[in-house]
């Protein structure tokens, strides 16, 4: 069921990394997961901005971090940030070995000279 707001947590993140830049062979500074459909996007610091080019492409406006031990949501449609919501679907984030920026091995290294 999804709610008014466009969250349905039900729906499990799509993977551990952004979608998009797996699927290239590219990296992210931090990632964000749809709490409608659950697509791991990278955010708006990344060089791709992946999260946000999926909420225009989709119309789903409701992103929640998905970074260990971050709990807030963003509203693209009203740029309403919360700390908290409803409980999603298993993983919260990303596995916590991870690297960020991740994934390991695709990140250059002058990439913080890269970030948006």
């Amino acid at each position: 069921m999804i709610s008014p707001h466009g969250i349905d947590p039900s729906v499990p993140p799509s993977g551990t990394g952004c979608a998009e830049c797996d699927a290239g062979g590219g990296w992210w500074f931090h990632l964000r997961r749809c709490a409608q459909c659950g697509h791991v996007g990278c955010c708006d610091d990344s060089p791709a901005k992946h999260a946000t080019a999926h909420a225009r492409d989709t119309g789903h406006p409701v992103i929640r971090s998905f970074e260990p031990g971050e709990t807030w949501f963003y509203d693209y449609d009203t740029s309403d940030v919360y700390a908290s919501g409803p409980p999603l679907a298993p993983p919260e984030s990303h596995p916590a070995d991870q690297p960020t920026p991740g994934p390991a091995g695709r990140v250059p290294a002058d990439w913080a000279d890269r970030l948006g």
